[in-house]
C-alpha cells in the first residue's frame, strides 16, 4: 500500500517525502493549513527529491505551498529533478498562474502592468490581422460568385435583408426624431443668446445629413444585428452545423456569411436615409413649435443653404460601416468555441468591437472630407 505524503520542518529545513497524488490530496491539503512557515526563507534549503510518486494534484498543492515564485525557483536549482516531473509541474503552474499571480505578488510591479498591456495590445493586433484576413477572403468570395448568377443565395439574402433592415425601420426613425428634437432644444438654448436660433435649422440639418442619421443607424445595426448574426453562426457551429455545410462540400463563407454581409449594406444606408429624414422632421417641429419658425421658411433653408454634397458625405459611410460591422458580426460567430458560455462572450465581443469599429472609421472619415474641404 503506498504511503501517504510527508510535510514536516527539520531545523532549518522543509522535509517533503511519500506520495503527493490525488489519494492523499486531502489529506495533504489539511498538513499545509497546519503548517505555519516562511517558505520563502526555506525552500532554498528544500528539494523534492524525496518525494516517490508526483501527479498533478500534488503538483498544485506544492504551487500552493511555494507559490508561483517559489516553485518555479525550487525546481530551477533543483538538478537531480527528472524532466518529465519539472516538464509536469511547469503545466501546473501554467494552468494555475491567473489565480495564484495575485496572491504571490505585492503591490504594484511595473514589469506585469508592463506585461499586460503588451499581452493586450499583441491580442488587438492579432485581432485586426485575423480581421483585415477576414475581409480579403470575403471580397475574394464575392467577387468570383458575382458573375456566377446561380450561386447567388437570394432567397437567403431577402430573408436577412427583411431582418436587418425592415424590421429595424421603426426603432432607427423613432430614435432619429427624439435626437433630432434634443439636437434642436440644446442648439437653440445656445444660439438663443446670440440671437441666431433661425440657425438650429442649420444645425440639425448638417449634424444629421453628416453624422447622426448613419451614425446613429450603424449602432443601432452593430447592437441588434451583429449580435444576432455571431449568435445564429455560434450556435449553428456548437450544433455541428458548420461542420456539416463542410462536409456537404459547401463554403460555409458563401453560404451563411456573403448574404448577411451583402443585406447589411444594402439595409444600412436606407436606414441611415431614414435616420436623416426622421432627425430632421424632429428637429423642424422643434423649430415650428418652441422657436415659432414657419414651415416654409425651413424649407427654404434646406433647400438653398444645405448644399447636397452633404448628403453624399453621410451616405457614403454607410456602406463601409455595414461591411464591417456584418463582418465583424460573423468572424466572431465563428470564433465561438462550441458552448454557450462562449456563444455568449463572443456576441458581446462582436456588439463592443463594432460600435469601436463605427466610432473610429467615423473620426477617420471626418478627418479626411474635412482636409478634403467637402
Amino acid at each position: 500500500m503506498s504511503s501517504a505524503g510527508e510535510l514536516k520542518v527539520e531545523g532549518n529545513r522543509l522535509v517533503l517525502s511519500g506520495n503527493w497524488t490525488l489519494p492523499h490530496y486531502a489529506d495533504l491539503r489539511s498538513r499545509i493549513s497546519a503548517v505555519h512557515i516562511d517558505t520563502s526563507s526555506v525552500f532554498d534549503k528544500t528539494n523534492l527529491e524525496e518525494i516517490d510518486q508526483l501527479d498533478t494534484a500534488g503538483a498544485s498543492l506544492l504551487v500552493e505551498l511555494f507559490g508561483v515564485r517559489g516553485i518555479k525557483q525550487l525546481i530551477s536549482t533543483d538538478a537531480a529533478m527528472s524532466r518529465e516531473r519539472r516538464d509536469m509541474i511547469n503545466i501546473v503552474i501554467q494552468s494555475l498562474d491567473n489565480d495564484a499571480t495575485p496572491e504571490s505578488q505585492a503591490g504594484f510591479d511595473v514589469r506585469v502592468s508592463l506585461a499586460r498591456m503588451g499581452r493586450r495590445i499583441v491580442h488587438a493586433v492579432n485581432q485586426l490581422m485575423l480581421l483585415i484576413g477576414f475581409g480579403g477572403q470575403l471580397i475574394e468570395i464575392c467577387l468570383a460568385i458575382f458573375w456566377q448568377p446561380r450561386r447567388w443565395r437570394v432567397t437567403s439574402f431577402v430573408a436577412h435583408l427583411h431582418q436587418t433592415g425592415l424590421n429595424a425601420l421603426p426603432i432607427v426613425a423613432l430614435l432619429s426624431f427624439l435626437v433630432g428634437a434634443v439636437v434642436a432644444f440644446l442648439g437653440a438654448t445656445v444660439l438663443e443668446d446670440f440671437g441666431a436660433t433661425i440657425y438650429t435649422v442649420n444645425l440639425v440639418a448638417f449634424s444629421f445629413l453628416r453624422e447622426f442619421g448613419v451614425m446613429l443607424a450603424a449602432i443601432l445595426v452593430a447592437g441588434r444585428t451583429a449580435s444576432a448574426y455571431t449568435a445564429q453562426i455560434g450556435s449553428m457551429k456548437a450544433n455541428e452545423e458548420v461542420d456539416a455545410i463542410r462536409t456537404l462540400g459547401l463554403s460555409p463563407m458563401e453560404l451563411l456569411v456573403v448574404p448577411r454581409v451583402m443585406a447589411m449594406v444594402v439595409a444600412l444606408p436606407i436606414l441611415a436615409l431614414t435616420g436623416m429624414v426622421s432627425g430632421i422632421v424632429g428637429g423642424s417641429l422643434v423649430c415650428i413649435v418652441s422657436l415659432d419658425i414657419a414651415l416654409p421658411q425651413i424649407l427654404h433653408i434646406l433647400q438653398e443653404r444645405i448644399g447636397v454634397i452633404h448628403f453624399y458625405v453621410g451616405i457614403s459611410k454607410a456602406p463601409v460601416f455595414a461591411f464591417v460591422i456584418a463582418m465583424i458580426g460573423c468572424l466572431e460567430g465563428f470564433k465561438t468555441r462550441g458552448s454557450a458560455q462562449s456563444v455568449g462572450e463572443h456576441t458581446t465581443s462582436a456588439v463592443v468591437q463594432s460600435i469601436f469599429m463605427v466610432i473610429l472609421l467615423d473620426s477617420i472619415a471626418a478627418i479626411f472630407f474635412m482636409e478634403m474641404g467637402w
